[in-house]
């Protein structure tokens, strides 16, 4: 597996040279991170809280670590001294968690709202009237250990492309209109995190400011 090549042949298709490239690095062992590494990448995600844990201390102090998988409340004070961005927020709960842990750490912790798009149930994210309810609760404007960077979200796994483009385009819709709404100022929305390995050059035409990339960078799961 030459993952200095493979780096380079995806970087080649890209669209948008400003996308940033998150290299999905889970379950990977540590000599694969740091060709990556070597080969210029660092932004590394990671699904599971123990695998982030293990690793950070593993790799040098300019990796910025990306949690991109379902966070359990109960697991964020493991990651908050160090967590780069979270893509991952599903629920009001867990921002709150949040913002709590980045108070105690001295920090104020970037994140996405992960948006529910995709026509499957095992996917997860907010809804509509959730993220309503979010926004208009007295307690939303009062979080002062968050930024909230943008929005997150996965499409169908399916061979239907255009279907794949819609959900993208739903996602980019919501992110426009969220910006130009009156909220808190650490509501920034700068980022939106969308595409994967099958459908990264969709996502960037879309409208995707961050990609997450795994098998084509490191090959199948370890």
């Amino acid at each position: 597996m030459d993952i200095k090549a493979n780096l380079e042949a995806i970087k080649k298709t890209f669209i948008n040279q400003h996308c940033r490239l998150i290299a999905v690095s889970k379950t990977k062992p540590l000599s694969d991170l740091k060709e990556a590494y070597a080969a210029g990448i660092r932004d590394f995600g990671e699904n599971k809280v123990q695998e982030l844990q293990a690793k950070h201390p593993e790799m040098p102090d300019d990796v910025r670590w990306h949690m991109i998988g379902h966070l359990q409340s109960n697991k964020v004070k493991h990651i908050a001294p160090f967590i780069h961005l979270i893509h991952g927020v599903d629920s009001f709960k867990l921002l709150r968690e949040i913002n709590k842990q980045g108070k105690k750490n001295g920090r104020t912790i970037s994140v996405l709202l992960q948006i529910h798009i995709a026509h499957e149930e095992s996917k997860f994210g907010f809804d509509r009237n959730e993220l309503e309810e979010m926004f208009a609760s007295p307690d939303f404007p009062l979080l002062g250990n968050v930024r909230i960077q943008g929005l997150m979200g996965m499409a169908t796994f399916t061979y239907d492309t255009e279907q794949v483009r819609r959900e993208f385009k739903t996602l980019k819709n919501l992110f426009e209109e969220i910006k130009n709404r009156k909220l808190p100022g650490f509501v920034q929305m700068e980022h939106i995190s969308m595409g994967m390995s099958g459908d990264y050059l969709i996502a960037q035409e879309e409208g995707s400011t961050m990609v997450r990339i795994g098998s084509a960078i490191f090959g199948g799961r370890s």
